[in-house]
């Protein structure tokens, strides 16, 4: 299985306020959806609660709860490791948020695809985990325009292997 994290993060590590995303970028979306269609995505409970019509088409929605509640469209787990056990191996997985999803995440994805926002908002209350120490090994960079008023970059970065002291 390949699992990837997919999200757009502001200068200073936002990514939402008050269950919703702190910039609307329609080249983001675009992305989002052209990465992920296809393709397993995982999301907590809040996130799904901020889609505006549900479970997303044409990928396979899962949702991370332990409550007992259904989600419209969607199959439920009570965690992020139960989810990716119920995963094929040739699965592609992408995790959508939100901030303790990606948390989690973090130690077991094998790539981050991130929108980079060249701005910080003037609120936030949701961040992205740092992702020091990931390897670059992609980029593109979009300057501000009529449909989108911040700069932003589509970044992949790739987990970092190091090297045990011993060179092996």
């Amino acid at each position: 299985m390949k699992l990837s994290i997919i999200a757009a993060v502001a200068e200073n590590g936002a990514i939402g306020y008050k269950n919703q995303l702190v910039y609307w970028l329609p080249n983001d979306l675009k992305r989002f959806k052209t990465l992920t269609t296809g393709h397993t995505i995982i999301m907590g409970r809040r996130t799904f609660e901020s889609l505006p019509k549900g479970a997303l088409p044409n990928r396979r929605n899962i949702v991370l709860s332990r409550g007992q509640k259904e989600f419209p469209g969607c199959e439920r787990f009570g965690s992020l490791r139960e989810a990716l056990a119920h995963c094929g191996a040739e699965e592609e997985v992408f995790v959508i948020g939100g901030a303790s999803v990606y948390k989690e995440a973090m130690a077991l994805a094998d790539r981050l695809c991130l929108t980079e926002i060249h701005d910080t908002p003037p609120h936030a209350d949701t961040f992205f985990p740092s992702y020091e120490g990931w390897k670059e090994t992609w980029r593109e960079a979009h300057e501000a325009d009529e449909r989108h008023h911040q700069r932003y970059d589509f970044v992949e970065y790739t987990r970092q292997v190091v090297e045990s002291e011993t060179g092996s």
